[in-house]
C-alpha cells in the first residue's frame, strides 16, 4: 500500500532571543522550536508526524493542504 503524502505550508519566525519557531497553519496548534532553522525544519517535520498520527487514531479529518 503506498503511502500518501501530504503538503502543508510552513512558516518559520526568527525569535528576538534566538532560534526559530515553526507554524504549520493548516494544523491548529502545530507550532515547534528549534535553535537553527537547520532544527526548527527537523523538529517540524517530527510535529506533523505526530499531529498526523494522533488525527488518524482519533479518526478525524486530516487537512489536504494548505
Amino acid at each position: 500500500m503506498a503511502k500518501t503524502r501530504y503538503q502543508y505550508s510552513l512558516v518559520f519566525r526568527p525569535e528576538p532571543e534566538g532560534g526559530f519557531t515553526a507554524i504549520v497553519p493548516a494544523l491548529p496548534g502545530c507550532v515547534t522550536y528549534g535553535r537553527t532553522l537547520g532544527e526548527a525544519k527537523e523538529m517540524v517535520k517530527d510535529a506533523i508526524g505526530g499531529y498526523v498520527e494522533s488525527l488518524k487514531e482519533h479518526r478525524e479529518p486530516l487537512p489536504v493542504r494548505s
